[in-house]
């Protein structure tokens, strides 16, 4: 069986006429903006990122969840929040993806609000460190109606996984992947779709084959290999992987390193898709870890009051002014994964 092919006709299985017309009207709009270098916005969002929650079990030295260094509030996404939410998003909706920061799996009520997605018709994605993934959260999943999942696995043996996973412990990674592999299999269900996704770091770039091998013996059906992103970058980190295609930064003349996206003044991301936090902040996108741009707040105001409103096509304007000049924009880059 090929599939990739599978997973595509799944999401195509996906679209009805409002939401192709809605997806019409994004695309428009966002070349029409680029044109008059003005802010137009037709349609409503087709991708949107929930956050299940805050917290994690690990401590990566990259993420804000794993750093314990939030300046924002942290919590868990309430369902009866969250259903109200997609109640007004789904006629237009078509991916939902359930992360931003944090570990879903640590959100109790996580696989009922991917089986009411679901039940939507909204194709569901998450990224999961996998340490909870035990049988019957395994098999929950696969009831779930889950579209795709994304197991982080950022290497082969534990001193490696480790030294970026911080407190995780790989041979977990390892069975609860073996256990949805199984499930799936049971319960003849062609999704989720199970890609180990492989963050390229200096420590764990010598297993580029081995995790390839590894996805090919439990059977995942995809291999992605992801860059990093970096905070401190300029000066050097030991994080920059030395092999140049899967580094977002190159190394400068005099010593010093640069991001190799170059920043045009437009982002698809800005008329697509949006982040909304555990506590129904929305926010441009998945750089904005601290939601220090929050654009509106789906407790006081409908969701296409915060898309169409000035906050939003402000920070749109902005955006197609001087993209360079917005904080988040400084450290991002488009493209991140390398299909294996």
């Amino acid at each position: 069986m090929n599939y990739s092919f599978t997973d595509t006709f799944n999401f195509l299985s996906k679209l009805t006429l409002k939401r192709i017309w809605n997806g019409v009207k994004i695309l428009s709009s966002f070349y029409y903006s680029k044109w008059k270098q003005e802010a137009h916005q037709w349609g409503l969002p087709f991708t949107i990122s929930f956050e299940p929650t805050t917290s994690c079990n690990l401590r990566c030295p990259e993420c804000p969840s794993g750093l314990r260094s939030f300046t924002r509030p942290t919590g868990m996404l309430r369902k009866d929040f969250f259903r109200d939410s997609i109640e007004e998003l789904s006629d237009h909706l078509v991916y939902l993806y359930f992360y931003f920061q944090g570990e879903p799996y640590l959100n109790p009520d996580f696989l009922e609000m991917v089986k009411f997605a679901s039940d939507k018709g909204i194709y569901t994605v998450t990224s999961t460190n996998a340490h909870f993934l035990n049988d019957e959260n395994a098999k929950r999943t696969i009831e779930a109606g889950l579209d795709r999942i994304i197991v982080s696995i950022d290497g082969t043996t534990q001193e490696t996984y480790q030294s970026y996973r911080v407190g995780g412990k790989l041979s977990k990674v390892l069975e609860g992947t073996k256990n949805l592999v199984r499930w799936k299999k049971e319960l003849k269900s062609s999704t989720p779709h199970i890609i180990f996704q492989f963050l390229v770091v200096r420590p764990n770039e010598h297993q580029l084959d081995e995790v390839l091998q590894l996805g090919k013996e439990i059977g995942v059906d995809k291999v992605v290999f992801k860059t990093a992103q970096v905070y401190d970058y300029e000066n050097g980190n030991p994080l920059i992987p030395t092999i140049d295609k899967y580094a977002r930064y190159s190394k400068q003349s005099d010593g010093t390193y640069s991001i190799k996206n170059k920043l045009m003044n437009h982002c698809w991301k800005l008329w697509h898709s949006c982040v909304i936090t555990w506590d129904g902040k929305i926010v441009p996108c998945c750089f904005d870890k601290d939601a220090s741009h929050q654009l509106g707040d789906l407790k006081f105001e409908s969701f296409k009051e915060v898309w169409q409103g000035e906050p939003y096509n402000r920070f749109r304007r902005a955006l197609l002014k001087s993209r360079k000049e917005i904080d988040i924009c400084a450290n991002c880059s488009e493209g991140t994964k390398v299909w294996a």
